[in-house]
């Protein structure tokens, strides 16, 4: 859990009631991150955050990104996902392949925006998946500093180098920032 060491309380939306679905209608992961926050955020009692991430590949101008999920349909399983972007990706030589991870972490109070955390993680899309850890596009998602594909990382491993685990960073920090300034 990405919170863990946080001093706030964490909740759901589930335990706080809340049974409004948002839907992910933005054109960009920072759209997504806002309309979610803002959505949820139904009244003063707590600060809401919500995220959206994505795949970004440079070969395909940026595709998949706030399409992730439903690159290759709604429904897709990830290998279905996984087996759509290479086939997307089948002419493409090696050194074309650059992509990154990117989550957009949206923190609101009410109907209004505080913060935008954003991390990225940057790779290049294997030819073939590797791996059993993770999920999505992880087993094609390959660092090639680490040698290895996203899903080939201990979940310790992953939060510390991933997209969410950097935006969680951000987040955090900026929380504590906010419960100090909100406290005095």
């Amino acid at each position: 859990m990405l919170f863990q060491a946080s001093p706030f309380r964490l909740t759901g939306l589930t335990e706080e009631g809340i049974t409004v679905e948002v839907g992910e209608t933005g054109y960009t992961l920072e759209e997504n991150a806002r309309l979610k926050a803002i959505g949820y955020a139904t009244d003063d009692r707590f600060l809401v955050l919500a995220d959206d991430s994505g795949l970004e590949v440079e070969a395909l101008g940026g595709e998949p990104g706030p399409l992730s999920a439903r690159y290759a349909g709604e429904g897709a399983s990830d290998a279905e996902r996984i087996d759509f972007l290479l086939s997307r990706l089948k002419e493409v030589p090696w050194e074309k392949r650059s992509a990154r991870f990117r989550c957009v972490i949206a923190i609101a109070a009410g109907p209004e925006i505080l913060e935008l955390c954003e991390g990225e993680c940057r790779g290049v899309i294997s030819f073939e998946p590797r791996g059993s850890q993770g999920f999505g596009y992880d087993p094609v998602f390959y660092l090639p500093e680490l040698r290895k594909t996203m899903a080939e990382l201990s979940m310790g491993e992953k939060n510390s180098i991933s997209h969410r685990g950097i935006a969680a960073r951000k987040a955090l920090q900026f929380l504590e920032k906010h419960a100090a300034e909100t406290n005095r």
